[in-house]
């Protein structure tokens, strides 16, 4: 099974959409027996969908993640960990581990961290509205 990690200096990539690595995993048995980093594009939303649809991971864990990109995976059969936030070894322990997702690793002011994550609307900020688990825009255009 492949997992991928979006990446950004050592850690979780804070905002999957305009993320430029991901760690890929190749795991068998609940061990690392292969990784490798590869390049997206971080522009356009379908374009790094293709790019990481590509790669074929069964799952993606990421820091935050627009609602529309989050659909576009799901669409592609790619289960996302959203929010998550930490040091990119101690996330893959922790994923290893059945752990994820996880109060210690989530994102400073996620719903997870406050282990209240019910689907319901945890709060806004910048014009987004952060449901649990997506990133809803409701900026108007």
């Amino acid at each position: 099974m492949k997992v991928a990690l979006a990446t950004w200096n050592e850690r979780i990539s804070p905002v999957f959409d305009v993320a430029r690595q991901v760690l890929i995993l190749d795991v068998q048995n609940n061990r690392v027996v292969a990784r490798h980093e590869e390049t997206l594009p971080g522009t356009e939303l379908q374009t790094q969908v293709e790019r990481l649809a590509a790669i074929a991971p069964h799952t993606l864990i990421c820091g935050a993640i627009s609602q529309t990109l989050a659909g576009l995976l799901a669409a592609k059969n790619i289960r996302v960990i959203p929010f998550t936030a930490g040091a990119v070894e101690e996330v893959v322990a922790a994923w290893l581990a059945g752990a994820l997702p996880n109060p210690a690793l989530a994102m400073p002011g996620c719903c997870v961290q406050r282990r209240r994550c019910h689907g319901g609307r945890a709060g806004r900020r910048n014009g987004r509205e952060w449901l649990c688990g997506t990133v809803k825009n409701n900026m108007k255009k």
